[in-house]
């Protein structure tokens, strides 16, 4: 029913994406009602037809971090900007590929260490999807440059240093959505 692997679903239980219980046994019973939302979800976000925007529609911009304070503080300094941004919010990257299919934003900035599945792996993930392999992403990480570089981060993916300075964000996010932003 949702197409995916056997660990995927058992990282979306631990996740909370499906709601679900383990047996005595440690065998999982996912409630039927968890997976038609979730196939629903999905189903809309594939079929879905293209919206319709106003002429001054804000430019879409996912952030993943798995860190409430520093998602509200990315989405406090990002109003501050008085660009015209629509900022969806998501903790991992089940939840990210998610809000992605939903909502097609024009820039994800996310964060590299995350549970369940990660920053690295979310990342190739777009890359290997030709729908979304050229998204705009900017990572902003606390893992240091050399095994940002061992873990396999394509090159042309700006990344920032946490605590990241907020003025050279800012700069970036303007360089990635160009003159719209």
């Amino acid at each position: 029913m949702l197409g995916v692997s056997h660990r995927t679903v058992q990282l979306w239980v631990e996740s909370g994406v499906l709601q679900a219980w383990k047996t005595a046994g440690g065998h999982r019973r996912i409630a039927l009602t968890s997976v038609n939302r979730l196939v629903d979800k999905r189903s809309d976000a594939i079929q879905a037809p293209p919206s319709v925007e106003a002429p001054h529609a804000g430019r879409k911009v996912l952030l993943v971090d798995d860190d409430a304070t520093m998602l509200r503080l990315y989405e406090l300094e990002m109003a501050g900007w008085e660009l015209p941004l629509e900022v969806t919010k998501a903790s991992n990257g089940f939840e990210a590929l998610i809000r992605i299919g939903e909502t097609r934003p024009d820039l994800l900035i996310s964060d590299l260490s995350m549970p369940g599945m990660d920053g690295f792996r979310m990342i190739r993930t777009l890359r290997t999807d030709n729908a979304y392999a050229n998204m705009a992403i900017i990572v902003i990480s606390g893992l240091d440059r050399a095994t940002i570089k061992s873990m396999g981060l394509p090159e042309d993916i700006p990344v920032f240093s946490k605590p990241v300075p907020f003025n050279d964000l800012h700069r970036a996010v303007n360089q990635v959505l160009g003159p719209a932003a």
